[in-house]
C-alpha cells in the first residue's frame, strides 16, 4: 500500500504553525502583486505582520466570483503573463468564464496533491486510471492526469464522451480505477445493461467522483451497479482545481488538504465564522499559490468540517458531504430546497431510474416545482394505475420530507438527457422568462 504523505498526519498544532507561515507569505504575495488584494487589504488596514494567528484570517475580506468576472481575464494573476505555465477556465451559467492561471510550481502542488487524493482511495502504482472527466478548459481531467501519473499509476486520458467505446475500453484495457462525474458513472452504468456487460466481470475497484453534489443514496446506487468502491473527491478551479478535498476508504467526508488550503465555514447571510460541525457556506485561502492565490474565497458550497480523528489516520479536517450551494438552492413557496435533497428520496425507489430533472416555474404569483424522473422498463409496461400510485408515493415522500408541495411526471426510459460531465438537474423557467 502506498504511504500517507507526511503532512496528512501532522498534529493539528505544527499543521497549524505551517498555515500561519504560508498564510503570512500569501498576503504578502498577493499585496505586491495584485493591485485588486493591495486595495482591499489597504481599506481594511491589514498587513501580512498582523496576521498573528489563524484565527486572524477572518480579519480578511472575503474574494466572490464576481471579482474573479470583474478581473477578466488575467487582472487577480500574481505574476506576469510570462510566468504562468498553464491557463484554465470555468464557465458558468451567468456571466464571463473565471479564468486561473498556474506556474509551473503550481502544476507540481496541484500534481501533488492529486497524487495525495488518489492515495486516500487506496490507489497505488499498477493501478489503471480510466480518467473520464473531461479535458481541456475544465480542471478535471488534466488535474487528476498528472496526479495519477505522478503516483506512478497508468493513466488512460479516455475524457467524456462516446460512451459504447468507453465500456469496451474498460473490458479491454483493464482498468482498475474509474474517475468522472457520479451522473455520468450511472450513464455508464446504464450503458453496460444495455450492452449486456457485467460490471462485476470488470477489473474496476474504485471510483473517484466530483464536480457535482451527489448524495450517500446515489453513492449507494454507483457501488450496486458498478460493483465498486464509489468515494467522493471536491475541487474548484477558483481555488485550484480536482484534489482539494478527498475521502478515504473510511468514507466519511473528503479530508481537505489543509497544508495547502486553509478552509473556513461561515454563515453564508451574515459572513461570521461558524464551529466545526455547524453547517455554513465554506471559505478557501489558498497558502502555496503562485500565480493564482484567493483570500478567503467564497465557494458557495454548503458543508461543515470535521476535525475529529479519522480511522485511516489522517488529521486533516474533514467535509461533511456538500449538500447544495447557495446560488443552486431553489426557494420554492418559501421552502430552501436542494436538488441532492430531491435525489435522496428518488435514488434507490423500486420503479424509477436514478436520472431525474426539477423544473421551477412561475404560475400566477405562486412557484411551481415539478419533478420528472424515468421509470424503468418494467415500470414503463406496467398498468396506468401503478405509475400513477408511485407518482403519488414520490409526491407524498417529497412532501413529508421538506414541506413542498411538487408535482411528479414519470417519463419514459432514457428520455432525460445524458450527460457526459456535470448534469443539468434544474431547468429554472423562472429565470428564463424574465
Amino acid at each position: 500500500m502506498q504511504a500517507i504523505n507526511p503532512h496528512d498526519t501532522l498534529p493539528r498544532p505544527e499543521l497549524e504553525k505551517l498555515q500561519l507561515e504560508r498564510l503570512r507569505a500569501t498576503i504578502r504575495r498577493v499585496t505586491q502583486g495584485v493591485p485588486f488584494y493591495r486595495e482591499k487589504l489597504r481599506a481594511a488596514g491589514i498587513e501580512a505582520e498582523d496576521i498573528r494567528s489563524i484565527a486572524d484570517v477572518q480579519r480578511l475580506p472575503f474574494t466572490t466570483k464576481q471579482d474573479l468576472r470583474d478581473h477578466y481575464p488575467f487582472g487577480l494573476f500574481a505574476v506576469p503573463l510570462a510566468d504562468v505555465a498553464r491557463i484554465h477556465a470555468s464557465s458558468g451559467t451567468t456571466g464571463k468564464m473565471t479564468v486561473v492561471g498556474y506556474t509551473l510550481r503550481d502544476i507540481d502542488t496541484w500534481a501533488e496533491i492529486c497524487a495525495r487524493s488518489l492515495v486516500c482511495a487506496g490507489v497505488q502504482r499498477g493501478d489503471i486510471v480510466h480518467n473520464a472527466y473531461g479535458y481541456g478548459l475544465f480542471t478535471g481531467g488534466l488535474g487528476l492526469h498528472y496526479g495519477a501519473e505522478k503516483l506512478g499509476t497508468t493513466v488512460i486520458p479516455i475524457s467524456g464522451g462516446n460512451t459504447k467505446r468507453q465500456i469496451m475500453i474498460l473490458q479491454d484495457f483493464g482498468a482498475t480505477v474509474l474517475t468522472c462525474t457520479p451522473s455520468y458513472a450511472l450513464n455508464m452504468a446504464e450503458t453496460m445493461r444495455e450492452l449486456g456487460v457485467d460490471p462485476a466481470s470488470l477489473k474496476l475497484r474504485v471510483g473517484i467522483f466530483g464536480a457535482e453534489p451527489w448524495s450517500e443514496a446515489m453513492r449507494r446506487e454507483i457501488e450496486k451497479q458498478l460493483s465498486l468502491v464509489a468515494l467522493d473527491i471536491y475541487g474548484l478551479s477558483e481555488v485550484m482545481g480536482p484534489g482539494v478535498a478527498m475521502e478515504c476508504l473510511a468514507k466519511n467526508g473528503p479530508h481537505v488538504f489543509e497544508d495547502h488550503f486553509l478552509a473556513e465555514v461561515i454563515d453564508p447571510d451574515s459572513g461570521a465564522p461558524l464551529a466545526p460541525g455547524q453547517r455554513g457556506e465554506l471559505v478557501f485561502t489558498s497558502l502555496t499559490k503562485e500565480a493564482f492565490p484567493v483570500i478567503r474565497y467564497r465557494t458557495r458550497d454548503i458543508t461543515a468540517l470535521d476535525t475529529a480523528p479519522c480511522s485511516c489516520g489522517r488529521t486533516l479536517a474533514r467535509m461533511v458531504r456538500v449538500t447544495g450551494r447557495t446560488d443552486d438552492m431553489l426557494i420554492i413557496r418559501g421552502v430552501n430546497v436542494f436538488p441532492s435533497q430531491i435525489e435522496s428520496i428518488l435514488v434507490g425507489m423500486p420503479g424509477v431510474e436514478p436520472h431525474y430533472q426539477l423544473l421551477v416555474d412561475r404560475v400566477g404569483q405562486m412557484d411551481t416545482l415539478e419533478v420528472q424522473v424515468e421509470m424503468t422498463e418494467g415500470m414503463f409496461s406496467d398498468e396506468v394505475k401503478k405509475i400513477e400510485a408511485l407518482a403519488r408515493r414520490i409526491e407524498n415522500d417529497i412532501k413529508d420530507y421538506f414541506g413542498v408541495t411538487a408535482k411528479v411526471k414519470l417519463v419514459e426510459p432514457r428520455s432525460i438527457q445524458r450527460s457526459e460531465g456535470k448534469a443539468t438537474r434544474v431547468i429554472d423557467k423562472r429565470k428564463l422568462g424574465g
